[in-house]
């Protein structure tokens, strides 16, 4: 097969595609032949030497794909061979075949193709397990999305939005804040112009936000402090603006703030194939009616993936970035 693999560390031209054995299905694993995977911050950072692989997963790229399944593995029994699915990996996406635990593949949503499916496990795995799990969003509440024109914040709207909540989120462009208020925003902050504390606030009637989704870290976590309302919850999966910050922690005991955070790749199966259960129950239903779509940004051939990610590190891109496979002869 046909897989793009990191020659070394370094920036998107150490991604080249080469010849590489097709992988075997392992107990519980199916072998699906892959017809578009997403591309993600994570996968830039692996090509940086930054954010290595766990240990027993792949060395290629991607963490999430879509496609048909080809093969069985030992024991695997929840999926047949011809069943359309989407997965969650560890890695190894951004190749023709891939395999993946069973219990972290969803089916296909009735009405969405393969670039569209592709780009759902990563963004709704990591928005369900942090605004909905850690974070406890509930309807009525207001969550604040930063970086609300990435994959994650383009999905976080829509889904706060489908379970009642209002949302308000950061973005860095005009075009970006119009994104964000299509697909649901009730209020979109522009932070290069806007002070995101005080619009969280006027929006609040000074209450303050309940949740916060904060993929920018840095500077940001002090202020994040000081917009949260009182029980408020900070939720942190990234850190773009770097994982230290000085800050006065005085709000957390004042306003009995809760201040959490997580990573996906490294969780066990078990845990992610519980995940995939309540995706399926919660938001599959929501995908298939049509009230939260993905938002796709561009597509590009698995061959051109150093293109791909040249996109996303432009940070021009609204919503994911694809990779698409030929079909096969």
């Amino acid at each position: 097969m046909t897989a793009v693999e990191i020659a070394g560390p370094g920036g998107p031209e150490v991604l080249r595609p080469v010849p590489r054995d097709v992988p075997r299905p392992g107990p519980g694993e199916v072998l699906i032949r892959v017809a578009a995977a997403g591309v993600n911050r994570p996968d830039v950072m692996q090509r940086q030497g930054k954010y290595p692989p766990p240990p027993g997963a792949s060395d290629i790229p991607g963490l999430e794909l879509a496609g048909s399944v080809v093969a069985l593995g030992d024991g695997a029994a929840r999926w047949a061979v011809g069943d359309r699915v989407c997965a969650l990996v560890s890695g190894g996406g951004y190749a023709e075949y891939c395999a993946a635990p069973e219990v972290q593949c969803l089916p296909i949503p009735r009405g969405l193709g393969a670039v569209e499916a592709a780009a759902l496990p990563e963004a709704c795995f990591t928005v369900w397990a942090n605004v909905f799990e850690s974070g406890r969003l509930v309807a009525g509440e207001t969550l604040l999305v930063h970086g609300g024109a990435s994959g994650i914040g383009t999905t976080a709207i829509q889904l706060g939005r489908a379970f009642g909540a209002r949302v308000l989120a950061t973005a860095g462009s005009a075009e970006k804040c119009a994104a964000c208020l299509r697909l649901g925003a009730l209020r979109a902050i522009r932070y290069r112009e806007e002070d995101f504390v005080a619009v969280a606030k006027e929006a609040t009637a000074g209450r303050g936000v309940d949740v916060i989704l904060d993929m920018v870290g840095g500077a940001y976590i002090a202020r994040d402090l000081d917009a949260l309302a009182r029980e408020g919850r900070l939720v942190l999966i990234a850190f773009l603006g770097g994982s230290r910050a000085e800050a006065d922690f005085m709000p957390v005991l004042r306003k009995q703030l809760t201040i959490t955070g997580s990573t996906l790749r490294p969780r066990p199966v078990e845990e992610k194939g519980r995940l995939a259960r309540a995706l399926y129950e919660k938001v599959w239903p929501l995908l298939e009616s049509g009230r939260v779509r993905p938002e796709i940004d561009s597509t590009f051939p698995l061959e051109r993936a150093a293109d791909a990610q040249r996109r996303m590190e432009s940070g021009r891109h609204v919503g994911k970035i694809v990779l698409t496979l030929a079909p096969p002869a």
